[in-house]
């Protein structure tokens, strides 16, 4: 039996890159993360999801640390 996978994100939407901000469109039934960024070649993240907010979130917290 075949498990469907059910994603909440949508079509649409945008590949991001946590490195150097490269956007890219969204192609439909590709994983961003199995996308590599055009520009420096790291893996992708969907914009809005889980990941990105995530790594929103530490980038957010690394640039308020004092050094």
């Amino acid at each position: 039996m075949a498990i469907e996978r059910r994603h909440e994100m949508g079509e649409g939407g945008y590949c991001v890159c946590p490195k150097c901000g490269e956007k890219t469109a969204h192609s439909r039934g590709v994983p961003c993360q199995e996308e590599r960024c055009p520009k420096c070649g790291a893996k992708l993240l969907r914009e809005g999801s889980y990941h990105h907010r995530l790594f929103q979130e530490k980038r957010a917290k690394k640039d308020t640390e004092p050094e």
